[in-house]
């Protein structure tokens, strides 16, 4: 199950802007282990967007999941990965209350060993990323 690192829970944020770093398989290709992001809180959700939210039945775990499509009740989200599971196929549709915000960017911290000058170049060029709303995704990811 994708979680987020508990640093980043630290009850209602003052900005509308926080740090968050991702631990599990389920958002792959899209964000991958250790991947860090820059959630908007508070942001108007829409079909595609990649959200931050509460896990609906142990609320003090965060996730982070793709809003496939709103239903009676709330957001049907779906992680990227079809094979890790953890998403709305286990545990239903997602409250809009547990729905914390969107990710707008993520970004991959420096490895110890990329220490040359090209090897640095390479990560500030590929480092940080926008996370996209992915409609033709949410699509796919609905007819499973």
């Amino acid at each position: 199950m994708p979680e987020l690192s508990q640093e980043t829970e630290r009850g209602r944020p003052l900005l509308p802007f926080g740090p968050a770093e991702v631990t599990g398989p389920s958002m792959v290709p899209t964000l991958h282990h250790g991947d860090r992001l820059v959630v908007q809180y508070g942001a108007r959700i829409r079909p595609g967007d990649v959200v931050v939210l509460r896990h609906p039945f142990q609320q003090d775990l965060l996730v982070v999941k793709r809003a496939a499509e709103r239903r009676e009740g709330g957001w049907w989200v779906l992680g990227d990965n079809a094979y890790a599971g953890g998403d709305s196929t286990d545990y239903g549709t997602v409250p809009e209350e547990l729905v914390l915000g969107k990710v707008r960017f993520r970004y991959r911290p420096r490895k110890a060993d990329q220490r040359s000058p090209f090897a640095l170049l390479r990560w500030v060029l590929s480092a940080v990323r926008p996370v996209f709303s992915d409609r033709s995704a949410s699509r796919r990811l609905r007819a499973r």
